[in-house]
């Protein structure tokens, strides 16, 4: 059995075999996929989280078939109806679907009409006919014909129904027909007329068809969202006069009295249970394929969201921008805590623009104010225009993606932090907080309200659920945490903790007064030894007497790093960061068999570079000066701009107004690419060139290709 897991695990990933063994392995162990992937190497042949994920979801799905088989088999068993090859074939079998096929005929279900028939008595009559037993099929109708059965049209029928309801339930039919869907299957959406006003933004679909197979999945998933709003039909069209034909040849082999009969059969087995049943199988998969491919997008702008550049420890003067209500500021010390907030009113209608721009400055010389944060939204650039007049240019001002800070604000998360703060004083923290640190921030917020995707809310939202919060943890224990100031969200991303052992070390910290080294964390009640080991290399201490404790050297690799200063004679406080003599270090000495050298080289890396953050460092962005709305814009206009979304057909860019522009895929480069993310990301700057401008709609066309 084992052997047919992993060879299924492989088929699918399309990975080393031993590589999934000891993956498995691992897994089963109670491993984390972040952990496997950066300090197990050697057992997985250096697969990276991508992939470690790509069988660990393998591996689930297998379990869950392996479940599936058993119910099945139980069910049948229960009924009096399992044989022997029924059951071995339903062992063999390791493709969801044809495990589903082999269990139809045998699922409970409502009474049908062929139920109905099969309790008159009439199954016999649809072997015969089914069978083509029979050279006078009036005579042998006649002998059924009695009780709620009048006539030899009845008994016809009846057992049409069953012939029908079999042939339905047939292996070879449905993937006959499936292979018919596979190659001729159109998906088309019509207006619904009463709903033309409403529908507009369904335009381009009022009268679409399209191949399914080669459907995009935005447009499969904006056709579903039209259908689902009422404003749209959608169907999916398959070639009926070729699966007819292919199922009547496959039973009727020679014409006889009998023919008709079984026709009738196919065509009402086709109309009333094929049709509706391959139709809503391959309507659901291509549904499926769309989430999945939506899902990705959205997953990869996340991950580039969440490892965006920090600015680090600098006191922050954020705001919160807004036209009548004003612009909420607040002032966040270097390590992030509130201090206090004003609003201030530098826009009309309330313009006061002397009193704010005093109320700034005081703010600024008071708190030694060394950057300000302004969020993107509305009145952002307007904000960002003024800062720069009546700022020193020594005050850096950023603008900072606030998607999903209005969520924040009103969660339970923020009333915790924050209990006396009105709601956009919340919000003008967590932009301040997001300039700060990015990462820290945004995994206080539900991930699909960061807003970084195509159709997020029209998705499967388990599997969504599951994607970004497995890139959440992902980009976490990538960068690295800072133990003695990660909050409660942040430490529960981080591997082999969790939500329980997060708040233990908080608690845990607060009353000891921090935490001083990464053995300490086994003091922290409920963590043991396997948590330990999980999550150790993936917390920092600063300034710690261990100074390994902060660097991505995993403890369980200390005496070898030990061994490696004493080989060259030196201290480890030498060791560190001197390049050098790092590189005076004979990495073959140290293997072992549990030790090779794609641990020794991570060692190394980190060993030249101790606690280096990953991400970068956060940089001012100017807009095009002039650019003010988009009646401002003209074709043949250059504009610099932010990408701040990503999908499968085009780049949409933040060029300092209230409407993105978008940049279709045709127009990002003059080669073929089959992804946006090719060529651009998320936060990437580029100045494009208007090609286009549909104000009444509020859509400006860019291009790169200039």
């Amino acid at each position: 059995m084992e052997q047919a897991i992993f060879d299924l695990i492989q088929t699918r990933t399309q990975l080393p075999f031993k590589s999934i063994k000891n993956t498995v392995q691992l897994l089963d162990d109670g491993a984390t996929i972040p952990f496997i992937s950066r300090y197990r190497k050697e057992m997985t042949g250096s697969l990276d989280e991508v992939s470690v994920a790509d069988i660990s979801n393998a591996y689930s799905s297998v379990k869950e078939l392996m479940a599936r088989k058993e119910y099945i088999l139980s069910t049948i068993r229960e009924q009096g109806k399992l044989h022997a090859s029924l059951q071995q074939k339903i062992e063999n079998t390791w493709d969801a679907t044809a495990l589903e096929d082999l269990y139809l005929p045998y699922k409970r279900k409502k009474t049908t009409i062929a139920a109905i028939a099969r309790a008159a008595g009439l199954e016999p009559l649809a072997e015969i006919i089914f069978r083509n037993k029979t050279r006078n099929l009036p005579n042998s109708a006649q002998q059924f014909v009695r009780g709620d059965i009048q006539d030899i049209e009845s008994a016809l029928q009846g057992a049409r129904d069953i012939i029908a309801e079999n042939i339905s339930e047939h292996t070879v039919v449905r993937e006959i027909a499936r292979d018919v869907y596979q190659k001729t299957a159109t998906l088309s959406s019509k207006l619904i007329k009463s709903k033309e006003k409403e529908a507009e933004k369904y335009k381009n679909y009022f009268d679409f068809s399209q191949s399914l197979k080669r459907i995009p999945s935005h447009r499969l998933l904006a056709m579903y969202r039209g259908e689902s709003e009422k404003m749209l039909r959608v169907k999916i069209d398959v070639d009926q006069e070729r699966l007819t034909r292919r199922i009547e040849n496959y039973f009727i082999k020679h014409p006889s009295d009998c023919t008709e009969q079984v026709k009738l059969a196919v065509q009402d087995s086709l109309k009333r249970l094929i049709i509706p049943s391959i139709s809503n199988e391959f309507r659901k998969a291509a549904k499926s394929k769309a989430d999945d491919e939506a899902i990705e997008v959205f997953s990869e702008n996340l991950k580039q969201l969440l490892l965006a550049a920090p600015l680090g420890e600098k006191n922050i003067l954020a705001i919160d921008p807004g036209f009548r209500t004003g612009c909420k500021v607040a002032i966040l010390n270097k390590k992030g805590v509130y201090l206090s907030s004003k609003t201030i009113f530098p826009h009309p209608p309330n313009a006061q623009l002397e009193r704010a721009k005093t109320t700034i400055l005081q703010l600024i010389e008071r708190h030694n104010i060394e950057a300000i944060a302004v969020g993107n939204g509305t009145a952002g650039r307007e904000t960002m225009q003024w800062l720069n007049q009546i700022v020193s240019s020594t005050t850096a001002c950023y603008l900072v993606n606030e998607s999903g800070a209005s969520i924040y604000s009103a969660s339970e998360v923020a009333r915790e932090e924050f209990p006396d703060l009105d709601l956009t004083v919340r919000g003008a923290i967590s932009i301040g907080r997001r300039l700060m640190d990015p990462l820290a921030e945004l995994v206080k917020i539900d991930p699909k309200s960061i807003g970084v995707g195509q159709y997020q809310h029209d998705v499967n939202q388990t599997k969504l659920k599951n994607k970004l919060d497995q890139e959440v943890v992902h980009c976490v224990n990538k960068v690295g945490i800072n133990l003695n100031t990660a909050s409660h969200h942040l430490l529960s991303y981080v591997s082999g903790l969790g939500p329980t052992l997060a708040q233990n070390i908080i608690q845990y910290r607060n009353e000891n007064g921090g935490i001083q080294s990464r053995k300490e964390l086994l003091k922290v009640p409920r963590m043991g030894q396997k948590a330990f080991e999980q999550a150790a290399g993936f917390l920092r201490i600063r300034k710690a007497k261990e100074l390994l404790d902060n660097t991505g050297v995993h403890p369980e690799s200390y005496p070898l790093v030990q061994t490696m200063a004493q080989s060259l004679g030196v201290s480890l406080e030498e060791l560190i960061s001197n390049e050098k003599l790092i590189n005076h270090l004979s990495l073959q000495q140290f293997v072992t068999d549990t030790v090779g050298m794609p641990t020794l080289k991570d060692i190394i890396q980190e060993l030249k570079k101790p606690g280096v953050d990953p991400r970068g460092a956060a940089k001012v962005f100017h807009f095009t000066e002039g650019i003010r709305s988009i009646s401002d814009l003209k074709i043949g206009t250059k504009v610099k701009g932010i990408i701040n979304n990503l999908t499968k057909f085009g780049a949409f860019v933040d060029i300092g107004i209230k409407e993105s522009g978008l940049i279709h895929i045709s127009q990002i480069t003059n080669s073929f690419i089959k992804d946006p993310s090719e060529k651009l990301a998320l936060g990437q700057e580029v100045e494009a060139m208007v090609i286009d401008v549909d104000i009444p709609r509020k859509r400006i066309s860019l291009s790169l290709k200039f």
